[in-house]
C-alpha cells in the first residue's frame, strides 16, 4: 500500500513487507480482533483491515506514528483504533485473534538512547532483545484461545531465544518465512561494532529476516 508517512516514523520497509505477506496467508476466525504492536506507520493495522478483521487496534509509544497510523486508516478508507502506550500496556485485559508486531530489534551500541526519530524506532538495546523479549513475555496474556502472533526480527538478534520465551509462554513457535536482505544503513553504519560482537562475519554483507507463528495451545 501507499501510505503518508510523517518525519521520525518509521516507514514500511522489507521486514513490514514480509510480515504483511504472512498475515495475508493468516486465516481469520469471524468477527477478528487483530492488535498491531508498535505499528508505526500503521500498514499492518490497515492490511489487517483489508482481509476483513472486524476490530483493528494500532499501538505505538510514539504520538506521530499513532497520528500517522490514524492517517493512513482514514486514506485506506478503513477503521482503526489507534492508542499510544508503551507495548501491550493499553490493552491489558483485552484478547485478540492475532498479534502482528514488528519492534526495534537492531543491535545498537550503549550510550543515551535517541529520544524521538527513525534511530529511536530500530534500537534494540546493545543485544537488539530490550524490547523483543518484553514483547515475547507479555504477548501470551493478550491472545485469544488458539490466538496466533505474527512477528518479525533480524536473525542478529537471535532466533532460539525468540522461540524459547514464546514457548515458556504457552505458545507454539515456528519460523515460518527467511529471507535475506542487504544491510540497511543503520547496521552498516555499525557494522564495525557488531563484528566486533561476533554478530557479523567478516565481509558479510546481508542480514537474515525471520517471520515467527506463534501459536496459543
Amino acid at each position: 500500500m501507499r501510505c503518508v508517512v510523517l518525519p521520525g516514523v518509521y516507514p514500511p520497509q522489507e521486514d513490514t513487507r514480509l510480515l504483511a505477506a504472512a498475515l495475508c496467508r493468516e486465516e481469520l476466525p469471524r468477527a477478528a480482533r487483530v492488535l498491531d504492536v508498535g505499528t508505526g506507520s500503521g500498514a499492518l493495522a490497515v492490511a489487517a483491515a483489508r482481509r476483513g478483521a472486524a476490530e483493528v487496534t494500532a499501538i505505538d509509544v510514539c504520538g506521530r506514528a499513532v497520528l500517522t497510523a490514524r492517517l493512513n486508516g482514514l486514506l485506506a478508507g478503513c477503521r482503526i483504533r489507534t492508542v499510544r502506550g508503551d507495548l501491550l500496556s493499553p490493552v491489558a485485559g483485552e484478547r485478540f485473534d492475532l498479534v502482528v508486531a514488528n519492534p526495534p530489534y537492531v543491535p545498537t551500541p550503549p550510550g543515551p538512547r535517541p529520544p524521538r526519530g527513525i534511530a529511536r524506532t530500530l534500537d534494540g538495546g546493545e543485544d537488539g532483545r530490550t524490547v523483543l523479549d518484553r514483547l515475547c513475555t507479555q504477548v501470551p496474556a493478550v491472545l485469544r484461545p488458539s490466538g496466533v502472533l505474527l512477528l518479525v526480527h533480524s536473525a542478529l538478534c537471535g532466533v532460539r531465544p525468540t522461540l524459547a520465551l514464546l514457548a515458556a509462554g504457552g505458545l507454539k513457535p515456528q519460523v515460518i518465512d527467511r529471507v535475506l536482505i542487504p544491510l540497511g544503513p543503520e547496521t552498516r553504519a555499525r557494522a564495525e561494532w557488531l563484528l566486533a560482537r561476533g554478530l557479523l562475519a567478516p565481509g558479510e554483507e546481508k542480514e537474515e529476516l525471520v517471520v515467527i507463528r506463534a501459536q496459543r495451545v
